[in-house]
C-alpha cells in the first residue's frame, strides 16, 4: 500500500508522529466561555458549513494538538445577498488554532467542496490532499488568484494512506456526478469515523468504477465508531437512475435534431459531456464548448483521461460558423439560469459566436436548484421566442442525480453499521429524513445527530455528547476581490436601494455660520421620478432648510449628527407622504 509522509509539525518542523498517550492533557477552546480545569482528551468533530444548506461544505475533526477539515467549499447566495458573488465558511476558529491544523482532505472537484480554498487555505499555509481531477481543477481556480502559488495541492490514489498528525487517513471510491470523487475513513484514537463525501451507487456507471460497496462492508466489521453521511436526496423514495441512462436519451436527440444542438449542464459534469462526445461520434456532429467554467474542466479532464474523443471532432468556438448546423454540438454553461453564462447570452441575443434561431434545439441537462427556477425560466421563453426548441427534465429524461436515494442511504448505513450516526450535506428537513431512515435499520435515537453549523459533539472512551460551546461558524460573502468585508449593515443598504431606491441629499454650508449658501440639491434613484414630483421634493427641501436651520449661528465641529437628523427626519416625512423608505444619503459640503 503507497503511503503519503505525514505532515510536517508547523511549529517544529519535523515530523510528527506521536501516538495519543504522549498528550497528557488539553484545554479545548472555547468561544467567550472559561474552560475552566483541563479536560480529558477528546474527539470533535465540529461543522463549519453544510448543515442547514447546500455547499459551504467544511467539518473539522479535532483531537489534543491535531485538527483537520473534511473539504472547503463555497456556497451561491441566496435572493438577499444583492451584488454577493459566493459564500465561504467562518475560518476563524482555523486561524485561532492555525499551529495544530494539519491539512484539508477534499472528497471530489465540486465547488461546493473546494470552492473556498484560494480564501481560506494561502493565509493558514495548510496542505491540501485532492483526487488526481480535483487536484486539477483546484490548481485551475487557484490561478486566478494572487498570491496562492505557495499553496501545496497533494494528489491521492485510492490505495494510499495519510498520517496527519494522530489521523490516519484512507479512502474508498464513490459514485457521484463527478469523476474522481471518494469517501473517507479516518482511524482516530476514539475509533473509526466514515465520511460518505456526495456519493450515490450506480452499478452501471458509464466511467466503469462504482461505489466501493466491498470496502464498507469490511468497514462496518471493524465496528466504526461515527458515520457522516450526505442527506442531499433523503426524501426520495428508491434507487437513482444510473448515469448510462442519459446516452440513451442523447442518441434519441441527436437522432431527431434537424440543426444545431446545445447542451447546457454543469461544468463539472465530466459524464455529461462524455455523453455529448459519444453521440456526436455516433451521429457525425463537431463539438464546440462555450463558457469559461465548462472550457476549463473540459481541459483538466481531457488532461487526465476522463474524457475520450477523437481530436477532430472538436472545433473551436469561433469556426462553428463553417460548420453545418446539422453536423455541430455546442457544450455549454448556463442550465441554472446564471446571469452573464454563455447560455443566458445566447437566450439574450448578447453571445459573439452563438445566435438562436429556428431548428435549434437546447436541450438544459440538469435539475434547477431551489430558487434558480425564476432564472431558468426567462431563459427558457427567451429561448423559444428566438425559434429554439427546448428541453429539458420534465419533458425527456435528460438529467439524473448524482445523490442517493432512500435505498441507497439506508445500504450505507446498514454496511457500515456506526456506533453513532450524523446526517450531513442538506437542509434541515432533508436531514431529518435521513435520520428516520438511520432509525428504521437499527440506529438509536439518542446516537444520531442533527447538528447545525457550528455546533460541536465530543466522542470520549466510546460515549458521545453535544457540547453547550459551540465555534464561530458564520458567513463570509466574497463581492468581486472583497473577502469578507460586506456585512449585514451593507446588505440591508442594498435591500432597501433595490427595494425603495435611494435619495441623496446634498447641503452646501458656510463654514463659519453654520448656514445654507443656497437650496439643498436632491437626487432620487428608484424612488420617484423628480419632475412629476415637483410638489414632494420642494416640500422635502424645506424639510431640510428647517433642519439645517436650528443649528446655524455656529458650525459644528463635526456635523455627524447632523447627517443623521437628516437622514431619520426626512426618512419619516418621505414614508408619511408615499409610504416608502428609500436610502437616505445625505451629503454635507463645508465652503
Amino acid at each position: 500500500m503507497k503511503k503519503i509522509r505525514e505532515q510536517k509539525s508547523q511549529r517544529s518542523g519535523k515530523g510528527r508522529n506521536r501516538p495519543p498517550q504522549r498528550h497528557k492533557k488539553y484545554t479545548p477552546p472555547r468561544r467567550g466561555v472559561s474552560p475552566g480545569p483541563a479536560a480529558k482528551l477528546a474527539l470533535k468533530v465540529m461543522p463549519l458549513g453544510g448543515f442547514g444548506e447546500i455547499g459551504k461544505n467544511m467539518t473539522l475533526l479535532e483531537y489534543g494538538d491535531d485538527l483537520i477539515a473534511i473539504d472547503c467549499g463555497m456556497m451561491f447566495p441566496d435572493e438577499t445577498m444583492l451584488g454577493i458573488d459566493y459564500v465561504i465558511p467562518d475560518a476563524t476558529y482555523l486561524r485561532k488554532n492555525k499551529s495544530k491544523f494539519r491539512g484539508i482532505i477534499i472528497t471530489h472537484g465540486h465547488e461546493d467542496h473546494i470552492g473556498a480554498i484560494p480564501h481560506i487555505v494561502p493565509e493558514l499555509s495548510v496542505p491540501v490532499y485532492a483526487s488526481p481531477l480535483a487536484k486539477a481543477l483546484i490548481e485551475a481556480r487557484l490561478g486566478e488568484y494572487k498570491g496562492t502559488k505557495h499553496v501545496k495541492i497533494n494528489a491521492y490514489q485510492p490505495d494510499d494512506e495519510i498520517r496527519l498528525g494522530v489521523f490516519k487517513i484512507k479512502f474508498f471510491r464513490v459514485n457521484h456526478s463527478i469523476p474522481d470523487s471518494f469517501g473517507i475513513i479516518i482511524d482516530t484514537p476514539e475509533g473509526v469515523v466514515v465520511h460518505t463525501g456526495d456519493f450515490k451507487i450506480d452499478l452501471t456507471s458509464p466511467d466503469g468504477f462504482v461505489t466501493d460497496l466491498p470496502k464498507l462492508a469490511e468497514i462496518g466489521r471493524r465496528k466504526p465508531l461515527l458515520l457522516l453521511s450526505e442527506s442531499t436526496n433523503a426524501e426520495t423514495p428508491g434507487y437513482t437512475i444510473s448515469e448510462k441512462a442519459i446516452g440513451a436519451s442523447f442518441d434519441e436527440l441527436f437522432a431527431k435534431a434537424p440543426g444545431r444542438i446545445i447542451i447546457a449542464s454543469f461544468a463539472s459534469r465530466i459524464d455529461r459531456m462524455q455523453h455529448a462526445f459519444n453521440s456526436a461520434i455516433k451521429f457525425g456532429r463537431k463539438v464546440a464548448i462555450s463558457g469559461r467554467s465548462m472550457q476549463q474542466y473540459f481541459e483538466a479532464a481531457s488532461k487526465l483521461g476522463y474524457i475520450k474523443y477523437p481530436r477532430e471532432i472538436l472545433v473551436p468556438l469561433n469556426t462553428i460558423s463553417k460548420v453545418p448546423d446539422s453536423k455541430l454540438v455546442v457544450l455549454s454553461t448556463g442550465s441554472q439560469g446564471q446571469q452573464g453564462s454563455s447560455l443566458a447570452r445566447m437566450a439574450f441575443r448578447e453571445h459573439t459566436q452563438v445566435k438562436i434561431k429556428p431548428g435549434d434545439t437546447v436541450v438544459l441537462s440538469s435539475s434547477p436548484i431551489p430558487g434558480n427556477e425564476r432564472s431558468i425560466s426567462a431563459i427558457i421563453n427567451n429561448l423559444c421566442r428566438e425559434g429554439a426548441e427546448v428541453i429539458h427534465n420534465k419533458n425527456m429524461q435528460i438529467h439524473v442525480t448524482g445523490h442517493a436515494f432512500q435505498e441507497e442511504l439506508k445500504t450505507i448505513l446498514s454496511l457500515v453499521k456506526p456506533r453513532y450516526f450524523i446526517p450531513i450535506h442538506g437542509e434541515y428537513h432533508m436531514r431529518v429524513a435521513h435520520k428516520k431512515l438511520a432509525r428504521g435499520v437499527g440506529i438509536p435515537e439518542p446516537d444520531i445527530f442533527l447538528l447545525e453549523n457550528g455546533d460541536i459533539v465530543e466522542f470520549n472512551e466510546g460515549k458521545a455528547r453535544k457540547l453547550k460551546d459551540t465555534v464561530p461558524a458564520g458567513i463570509v460573502m466574497v463581492d468581486g476581490l472583497g473577502v469578507g468585508d460586506v456585512g449585514e449593515i451593507v446588505l440591508r443598504d442594498r435591500q432597501a436601494m433595490a427595494k425603495e431606491g435611494m435619495f441623496v441629499i446634498i447641503a452646501t454650508i458656510e463654514r463659519k455660520s453654520g448656514k445654507l449658501v443656497n437650496n439643498p440639491d436632491l437626487i432620487s434613484r428608484g424612488f420617484v421620478y423628480m419632475r412629476e414630483q415637483e410638489e414632494l421634493v420642494n416640500r422635502t427641501r424645506m424639510e431640510v432648510k428647517q433642519i439645517i436651520g436650528r443649528h446655524s449661528g455656529k458650525a459644528p465641529e463635526d456635523w455627524s449628527n447632523i447627517r443623521q437628523q437628516i437622514r431619520e427626519e426626512i426618512g419619516n416625512f418621505l414614508y408619511r407622504e408615499t409610504q416608502r423608505r428609500p436610502l437616505i444619503i445625505p451629503v454635507i459640503i463645508e465652503v
